[in-house]
């Protein structure tokens, strides 16, 4: 361990190695960290993903084969064809990040570095199970693409660039999981790209200015040069100041990236010093949404061609024919501690595709007819195919399935 490197930092990167189109063959007194001649694209390979990855192909409980069956997914933004994959090549177009280095980062990685690495606090609602997928009590499905912060730094390359007083950025784009909601905008499984720009503070202070000029530039590459935009305050763990950025579209004002600049604590976390940045991210789904006007996240996976052949940025989507719903409600009381995520994981897991939304009708608490300890939860389940017909033979026995599960793993009493 080099002095002064903390023993996390030292921890994480022995287990890890860099491969690229031309890797450096390993010998025996070279590093653990093995790097390309080239840093145009640069891919960690992690030895401690592919054991955690051998033993979650072992597991039969559900929440095992649920992400299994997430990492199994293919990654959109490389899917060439995929509208996100055209985003992705539009964004490392753009003059502002032409020039960064691009790096693929492990789909499992330890939670301290997700979380206590970028500040999060001790309480933060992203470390709870209820939000992240845990695989097992160390390590986590990547809930943001930022994480390549560190994955970034501990590069030999950029050591040395950061030695010589360098100025560089890198992306970062791919699939990230988080535990959320059900409806037609929300996957638990989605795409972000992030970039991250480095300068050394004595030679080239960054200001919040720098960073908005480069966001402007990011939203008229993306959605043209005559967009209308803005910039709001936000609040990140990891940048301060922070902000997102607003487009106006049909003359509405919708979100669709957030930024900041990086806190010097968690570029001590780094044993980086003397640096300032900007950094990004923005979810390739939404930008999609929004430029084709879809009306629904799933139609980005569907299989179907007619489907498939009008998903092109810019191309208002005509839908090819809208299949009627068939929507069942559940009531039950359940114990207090129930978290409506894990709820949603399990319709998901039973349901799959055909699962277009999820509702909460009622939240009911009375502690004379359930209990101080119980509530009462009602939720509509709306059933949809994008390619056909569904029929109440086929939805019955998934929403039997629902009700049996929600008693024996929720312990809850079906009303």
């Amino acid at each position: 361990m080099r002095a002064g490197e903390s023993g996390l930092v030292a921890r994480l990167a022995h287990n890890q190695k860099v491969v690229g189109s031309n890797p450096t063959p390993a010998t025996k007194d070279r590093s653990p960290l093995l790097f390309p001649d080239t840093m145009a694209d640069i891919v960690i390979d992690s030895r401690e993903e592919k054991k955690l990855k051998e033993e979650l192909a072992k597991r039969t409980d559900p929440d095992g084969l649920r992400m299994r069956r997430y990492l199994s997914m293919p990654d959109l933004s490389r899917t060439p064809g995929n509208p996100l994959y055209e985003i992705v090549k539009e964004a490392r177009a753009i003059p502002v990040l032409k020039d960064f280095d691009n790096i693929i980062i492990p789909e499992i990685v330890p939670a301290d570095v997700s979380f206590d690495l970028f500040d999060f606090a001790p309480d933060h609602p992203a470390r709870s199970a209820s939000d992240t997928y845990y695989v097992d009590h160390t390590h986590i499905l990547r809930p943001h693409d930022t994480v390549m912060w560190y994955y970034y730094t501990q590069l030999p390359q950029v050591k040395e660039k950061i030695a010589r007083r360098e100025k560089f950025g890198v992306v970062c784009y791919g699939k990230v999981y988080r535990k959320d909601e059900i409806d037609r905008h929300h996957m638990n499984v989605f795409h972000q790209f992030g970039g991250w720009y480095l300068a050394p503070s004595a030679t080239t202070p960054l200001t919040f200015d720098d960073l908005k000029n480069a966001l402007g530039d990011i939203v008229k590459g993306l959605f043209g040069e005559n967009t209308r935009y803005r910039f709001l305050d936000d609040t990140f763990p990891y940048t301060d100041p922070s902000l997102q950025v607003e487009v106006e579209v049909h003359g509405q004002w919708i979100e669709i990236l957030g930024g900041g600049m990086t806190k010097q604590s968690v570029f001590k976390k780094f044993n980086v010093e003397g640096y300032n940045a900007w950094a990004f991210g923005f979810g390739l789904e939404r930008l999609a949404i929004i430029s084709m006007e879809l009306p629904d996240i799933r139609l980005l996976w569907s299989k179907d061609e007619r489907v498939k052949r009008q998903l092109h940025m810019g191309q208002k989507f005509v839908e090819v024919s809208k299949y009627p719903s068939i929507t069942r409600d559940i009531s039950f009381v359940v114990q207090n501690s129930f978290v409506p995520n894990d709820y949603f994981d399990m319709i998901r897991d039973l349901g799959g595709d055909l699962i277009e939304e999820v509702s909460l009708l009622d939240k009911y608490e009375n502690k004379e007819k359930f209990g101080g300890e119980r509530v009462s939860y009602t939720y509509r389940i709306v059933y949809r195919s994008n390619e056909r017909t569904l029929t109440t033979e086929e939805i019955n026995p998934i929403q039997d399935k629902i009700i049996e599960e929600t008693k024996q793993k929720f312990r809850a009493e079906v009303r």
